[in-house]
């Protein structure tokens, strides 16, 4: 039960350390809740995405943002199309390149298929893609689950 708490507690951690999620210095209610909110919805987004990219393991904001965001991008578009060229400058390269490679044609997927389902299977869909891993060691959570998401016909 110990190792439970002490989970949850380092995303508490995590939030006030290297998310900026605490030490407001201002006494306006309003705009406290109003940035703690917006670091939450950020900080949500940003685990969703490296778990779809890393999903064997939580990483955290330390470890995770300098892996995935020390690139320099560059946006081409041509023929109708953009396409977005990422060059790392971080040690581990290959690794970063395998992983948004798999994210890459996740999201193409996602993409080309996304017209077809409501937001609520898109969304569901993009979960049970980024804890995939989570769900298979708990067979019994993924029973609950409803099953993936079905295509709406016209």
């Amino acid at each position: 039960m110990y190792r439970d708490r002490a989970d949850c507690e380092n995303c508490f951690d995590e939030l006030k350390n290297q998310w900026g999620w605490g030490g407001y210095t201002t006494r306006d209610l309003k705009r406290c809740r109003l940035t703690s909110r917006l670091v939450a919805l950020v900080y949500n987004w940003w685990n969703l995405f490296v778990r779809l990219a890393q999903p064997k393991k939580h990483a955290e904001a330390i470890t995770s943002r300098p892996l995935l965001l020390h690139g320099v991008a560059r946006q081409t578009r041509h023929a109708g199309q953009t396409t977005l060229t990422i060059t790392s400058s971080h040690a581990r390269t290959h690794a970063v390149q395998s992983a948004l490679r798999v994210l890459t044609s996740f999201l193409n997927l996602l993409r080309d298929a996304a017209e077809q389902f409501r937001p609520l299977d898109r969304l569901r869909l993009i979960t049970q893609q980024a804890f995939r891993y989570l769900l298979d060691k708990r067979a019994t959570i993924s029973r609950l689950l409803p099953p993936p998401a079905t295509a709406i016909t016209a």
